[in-house]
């Protein structure tokens, strides 16, 4: 039996309650945390943790349940998460964080660094990758059904109203550490990683159009080379009505798509395209051949998590998938800021590797004129797109 902790009892908590509540045989709620304990006991009423207790801090909470914590959930804001992290590993305890991993390449590397001297297992939120349609599109890439992969389209959006930057951490680059090209598009990005690894090359333009009380973007487009003449190209958005998302792979042979669509083509002599059914039903009766998922979204990768520390493997997806995602993220970052094509990997010596030095190298759309300590309406939302 795990005991588990949730550090941060914001909107994204309840995600991983349920998640842990779907498992009680393999683990139970002993704490919950966060800097306004008011928000952590109204989350240990409505989900009736009436055997977790309530702490202000995540180092109260380490010198009291220490010992006793075998895994953490942290939900709290991204500036947040590695100095969190690495307090619970060097303390002996499992980590698992939500997206984004951190807030600069630094924070991950000390993340890592904390994970292999401890022993203890990272794991980093990506759960788009347990839902159906994205499973299966990465099964049909693995198969070699659609050939090379020669183009990649990645749309990530989203709608968020001008109040959504009113909370105090959003929309301010010292604590979200971006904006929706790093805490909204990280799934997106995190799937173009896991398909496709990393980019050789990016160049990228940012922009502010509706939201002037935010000091990041709200829209980012990017354009990424791979080895072989492979491009992608990355829209991250907070201002697309209807939050369609897509990832759309071209392939030789070819093209899939999450939500699900495919489209073969054959050469006429003259070099027009004519369909090719055949191949087109095969990829389609592969993808409904493959079985549903057990388990989805955060549920299914909190499994696997749990799974993982029982058995002593690595986790699905672990620290350096996250590592490789905000890695690809600043680049764009730095691309759209020093209006050049970036290569990669970057280096620790990069004026971009951590977050001070991203901070001295991004501008302020505008400047942050509201900062409320929360919400009372929680209801959040997903994206839409993913069937």
């Amino acid at each position: 039996m795990l005991n588990v902790a949730i550090i941060g009892t914001g909107n994204i908590s309840p995600a991983h309650i349920n998640g842990y509540l779907q498992f009680k045989d393999k683990c139970r709620i002993v704490a919950l945390c966060d800097i306004y304990p008011e928000k952590a006991e109204a989350k240990k009423s409505a989900f009736s943790l009436d055997g977790a207790r309530v702490f202000s801090s995540h180092k109260e909470l380490i010198d009291a349940l220490g010992g006793e914590l075998d895994l953490v959930s942290v939900c709290t804001p991204p500036f947040t998460h590695s100095e969190i992290a690495v307090d619970f590993l060097r303390a002996g305890v499992n980590v698992v964080v939500e997206k984004p991993m951190a807030s600069s390449l630094y924070e991950c590397d000390l993340m890592l660094r904390a994970e292999s001297e401890s022993g203890r297992t990272l794991a980093v939120i990506a759960q788009n990758r347990f839902t159906d349609p994205y499973w299966r599109l990465k099964s049909i890439l693995d198969s070699g059904m659609i050939g090379r992969v020669l183009h990649a389209e990645i749309d990530s959006y989203w709608w968020r109203g001008h109040c959504y930057y009113d909370l105090w951490w959003r929309g301010a680059w010292a604590t979200e550490g971006g904006g929706c090209t790093l805490n909204h598009a990280v799934h997106h990005i995190d799937m173009l990683g896991w398909m496709l690894g990393t980019p050789e090359k990016v160049t990228a333009v940012l922009s502010n159009a509706a939201h002037d009380n935010a000091e990041v973007e709200d829209i980012s487009i990017a354009a990424m080379q791979y080895p072989g003449g492979t491009l992608a190209e990355v829209t991250s958005s907070v201002i697309h009505h209807g939050e369609e998302q897509a990832v759309i792979i071209q392939g030789e042979r070819a093209r899939v798509s999450a939500p699900f669509r495919v489209c073969a083509s054959l050469s006429r002599e003259n070099g027009f395209p004519i369909k090719n059914e055949q191949l087109e039903r095969e990829i389609g009766a592969f993808y409904d051949s493959i079985p549903p998922l057990t388990y989805t979204g955060h549920t299914a990768e909190l499994y696997d998590v749990m799974c993982a520390i029982e058995s002593g493997r690595r986790p699905f997806i672990d620290g350096h998938d996250g590592r490789r995602t905000v890695e690809i993220i600043t680049a764009i970052y730095k691309s759209g800021f020093e209006e050049r094509t970036v290569s990669l990997p970057l280096s620790p010596n990069d004026a971009f590797y951590t977050a001070d030095g991203i901070q001295k190298n991004v501008r302020h759309f505008y400047e942050k004129s509201a900062s409320l300590k929360n919400f009372a309406d929680e209801h959040i939302t997903f994206g839409g797109g993913n069937n």
